[in-house]
């Protein structure tokens, strides 16, 4: 059984999706459960493009001891040196490098001929090989590349010394059948081919990133390089739990699996959701709340005879677990403890605490409490922000003729109380301008959205905000029965976050 080696780059491509930005204590959290995952290679960022993320990448660097950690780089000494810089102290350092080879980037973007990319790209190598033992290169939009100049330059870059040579369908134009051609004419034409390792990275652009990142594996591409829950630039790119679960699912067919631990996929899932603030679809393959979820008569009477009628997968692979254990007012602290475990969380005798008082308050206003509803208490209560402001009541005075009002109760980091009150078009924007007005902060309300996480009227609900202030963008997160209450709460958070940003 061939083993297909897991480049992850959540931390980069996936941040370049609109509205994602991670700061360095969430990349880490990430990045820890990256690790816990089992992903073999963990590109941590863009080091040359600015000096925080250039800081984010050597945290990552120094804390993760079990994958390798990756920084991204063009061609360009400046960046091969960033990349110096912030992968020192990595355990397992590598560069990738990269740079354009299609006639369209040629001609539009780097005004070169094929002769002056190919010496570029070679002087780039031959200089990162001063500082790394390991190096990949990547032909940038690889698939609207002509073949005979793709093997020209993965013969140049093996000749070099890299490790990796990356085929990227940087724009996810290619089919199926025509991206797992180029791996396999590659293997054929090119010599020493069996020296380096040939490595896939799709893009969604027309839906195939999966699809073409499988096809390559059948190719003979070793790597293969996407994002948890498929975010990334644009359409996104190819989700590493998909061709993971492919490849474990049919593993006869295709003769070759990931050595990802399958039962953190799950919890990765979520975690990745949570600190980007990008809701994964309930029909997502894989981790949408749907995915292992039965409603059809025709389909839940399948079930109830053979699980494998309509589950060509368990959710136990994934790391769900399916449980009878419900919770409620009079359930203890012992029920609480051992279905938390049962979910995947241990926790330290504090965040017990806390999360069961969260419990508490929370059975007293619903019948009953769901896993997703434990998971939003114990995620919540996880998240390490500080507090420099922390909410304590909220007043909101509304009727549909009338002018929207609202009254706040904040404590400051010192033991201040502020209360302020204000009006509003709306019961949300009346809360917001009360906030506003007692945190004495300017900022500019960029992103507002809701979603449930749990299911019936009495359900919780999640906001999710993004705040901007100048340069700087954070985002919030706030979970309550309440909608409005889980607003104040979003808000509050981000505020926290964005005092935590500026220093």
């Amino acid at each position: 059984m061939r083993k297909i080696y897991i480049f992850d780059t959540t931390l980069r491509d996936g941040e370049q999706s609109p509205g994602v930005n991670l700061n360095t204590r969430e990349k880490l959290e990430i990045a820890y459960q990256l690790e816990k995952l089992g992903v073999d290679r963990i590109e941590a960022g863009f080091p040359a493009a600015s000096p925080g993320d250039l800081a984010s990448v050597n945290a990552v660097a120094r804390a993760i001891k079990q994958s390798t950690v990756i920084g991204l780089s063009r061609s360009r000494v400046q960046d091969i040196d960033a990349v110096r810089e912030a992968l020192k102290g990595a355990a397992d350092p590598c560069i990738h490098l990269f740079l354009a080879t299609s006639p369209i980037h040629r001609k539009y973007k780097l005004k070169m001929e094929k002769e002056q990319v190919l010496e570029t790209a070679q002087a780039a190598i031959r200089y990162a090989r001063k500082y790394f033992s390991k190096v990949e290169f990547s032909c940038e939009d690889a698939g609207r590349t002509e073949i005979e100049f793709l093997c020209e330059m993965t013969e140049m870059a093996i000749s070099e010394g890299v490790s990796v040579v990356n085929i990227p369908d940087t724009v996810g134009f290619l089919y199926p059948h025509e991206y797992g051609n180029i791996f396999k004419t590659l293997k054929e034409k090119v010599p020493n081919i069996e020296k380096i390792q040939l490595s896939a990275h799709c893009h969604d652009d027309l839906g195939m990133a999966t699809a073409n990142s499988l096809a390559a594996i059948l190719g003979g591409a070793d790597q293969i390089e996407g994002t948890v829950n498929g975010i990334g630039e644009r359409a996104g790119n190819t989700a590493i739990e998909e061709v993971a679960m492919a490849l474990e699912t049919r593993s006869e067919f295709f003769g070759a699996k990931t050595s990802l631990a399958l039962s953190e996929i799950s919890r990765t899932s979520r975690l990745v959701s949570r600190l980007t603030g990008m809701v994964v679809p309930g029909n997502k393959a894989i981790v949408g709340a749907n995915a292992f979820a039965h409603e059809s008569g025709i389909h839940q009477d399948g079930m109830l005879k053979e699980k494998t009628t309509y589950e060509i997968m368990s959710p136990e692979t994934i790391g769900l677990k399916e449980s009878k254990l419900v919770l409620g007012k009079h359930s203890g602290r012992h029920a609480f403890r051992e279905k938390l475990i049962d979910l995947g969380y241990t926790l330290d005798e504090e965040r017990l605490n806390l999360a069961f008082a969260k419990f508490k308050e929370l059975a007293d206003k619903k019948k009953d409490v769901s896993d997703g509803d434990l998971l939003a208490i114990v995620e919540e209560r996880l998240i390490d922000t500080p507090e420099f402001f922390s909410l304590e009541t909220i007043y909101v005075s509304y009727g549909n003729e009338m002018i929207p009002s609202a009254k706040v109760r904040i404590v400051t980091v010192d033991g201040d109380v502020l209360e302020r009150e204000a009006e509003g078009n709306g019961s949300v924007d009346a809360l917001y301008n009360a906030i506003d007005k007692a945190v004495g902060e300017e900022v500019t309300l960029s992103d507002y959205s809701i979603k449930s996480v749990s299911h019936g009227k009495d359900a919780q609900g999640e906001v999710h905000v993004v705040l901007t202030q100048n340069e700087i963008s954070v985002q919030g997160r706030g979970v309550s029965t309440d909608i409005l209450e889980a607003s104040a709460r979003a808000y509050v958070d981000a505020l926290n976050r964005l005092i935590e940003s500026r220093g």
